[in-house]
């Protein structure tokens, strides 16, 4: 295959077929994005078999467990794909939506309309449920999709963009609004990040490698994250049976995903009470912790932190532990560590709490809940293309405005500038 007469096409055919998704009104998007999500739920086992064939390749290729667990689908997963899609149809269509009207002296009235971005390039690794979750939210938005996943779940999204073309016949749209890119050769992300005539904005999802490589090479606008440093911290006023509920999900419910909590904070006023039962909870599911010495003092088990543990996402059953001496230490030592993803605080103290949702830099902030709440699904987005830790266009899970922009109308009456 000729990789850039190939990637041309693709553009060519995405740029052509977003014009037409800019113009498909409401209920069309819908009927498509409906009609997908009972051809998934149809063809719930020919999708879980060919999962199960990218697995048992990925399995003898040696991928690690975090990387396995991205992989895999299950009924369950199958279904949350479906019900989101169904979702985003529910969702108010943000496009041509105007807002922000004023009049200026001259008498012309000026607004503001929200748009499609056009064409969407995604470029992700094992998750073949950000195929769907793509998918959908390019269509609901108005934009056209170019999805690149990564070799390990090519069958997979084979299967699925053939249920995304289905819907898309059915409602009358152009199947090349959402293409999967048929060829795993890596050069076919080098041509997908150049291509500015036909890609308006990228959006890479995988792993730091992958991430820092496409915002490095990348000419075209990127909305990333880097990595998910996530933290936890516990506050002297904080409920301890909130506090080991809150952790046990926000560390080891899902090692892999980027929400997942990798450092765990402690106030050193409750830190004898609670950092004993917080690492019993730990320890008995297997997570290792990597503490200071105030932590190693009252936690036998824990081994040594280093700077590095800090800075660290470990995407496995590992975590850095540090005692603090307040809110404020807490505060500081985040804003210096963290990958800005998400950040919790466990408290009963109003005024604390507060005082971190207005001074820790990341793009979600939680208080007395697991981090692991940031996801599109779950912030009622219907389902997400990425989590942006970048602080223009968009921030924290992003949905359906996150892939819009807003330009400028103007409503006159025969006025002309003096």
């Amino acid at each position: 295959m000729d990789i850039k007469h190939y990637m041309q096409q693709v553009g060519q055919q995405a740029r052509q077929a977003s014009r037409a998704m800019a113009r498909a009104d409401t209920n069309t998007k819908n009927l498509a994005l409906v009609t997908i999500a009972q051809a998934i739920r149809r063809h719930q086992a020919a999708l879980l078999a060919a999962n199960q064939a990218d697995l048992d390749r990925a399995t003898a290729n040696g991928m690690e467990a975090a990387m396995l667990d991205r992989l895999a689908l299950s009924e369950k997963s199958i279904a949350t794909m479906a019900e989101g899609l169904e979702q985003i149809a529910s969702l108010p269509d943000p496009i041509g939506e105007m807002s922000d009207f004023k009049y200026r002296p001259s008498g012309i009235q000026i607004g503001r309309m929200r748009v499609p971005l056009g064409v969407i390039g995604i470029i992700y690794e094992a998750r073949p449920n950000v195929t769907v979750d793509a998918a959908g939210l390019c269509i609901k938005s108005g934009n056209a999709a170019i999805l690149r996943g990564g070799s390990e779940a090519i069958e997979c999204n084979r299967a699925l963009a053939k249920l995304v073309h289905e819907g898309l016949h059915a409602a009358g749209l152009p199947a090349a609004a959402v293409q999967v890119v048929e060829t795993t050769d890596r050069a076919a992300v080098g041509e997908l990040i150049t291509m500015k005539e036909y890609v308006d904005v990228i959006v890479p999802r995988g792993g730091k490698g992958l991430i820092e490589r496409i915002s490095n090479e990348a000419r075209i606008p990127v909305i990333k994250h880097l990595d998910g440093n996530c933290h936890v911290y516990v506050d002297d006023s904080a409920d301890l049976d909130k506090a080991v509920r809150i952790l046990e999900n926000a560390k080891t419910q899902r090692l892999g995903t980027c929400n997942t909590a990798e450092s765990l904070l402690v106030a050193r006023g409750i830190a004898a009470e609670a950092l004993p039962k917080l690492a019993a909870m730990l320890t008995a599911k297997g997570v290792e912790i990597r503490g200071c010495d105030e932590t190693r003092a009252l936690v036998p088990e824990a081994k040594a932190a280093t700077e590095e543990d800090y800075y660290t996402e470990y995407l496995a059953a590992i975590i850095s532990c540090k005692v603090v001496a307040d809110v404020d230490e807490a505060i500081a030592h985040i804003n210096q560590y963290s990958s800005q993803h998400t950040e919790a605080i466990v408290t009963e103290n109003y005024t604390r709490a507060r005082q971190f949702l207005r001074e820790v830099d990341s793009s979600s902030v939680m208080v007395n809940a697991s981090p692991r709440f940031a996801d599109g699904f779950e912030y009622g987005l219907g389902a997400e293309i990425g989590i942006s830790t970048d602080k223009l266009h968009a921030r924290g899970p992003v949905g359906l405005e996150g892939l819009t922009s807003l330009k400028y109308v103007v409503f006159g009456d025969g006025q002309v500038r003096a």
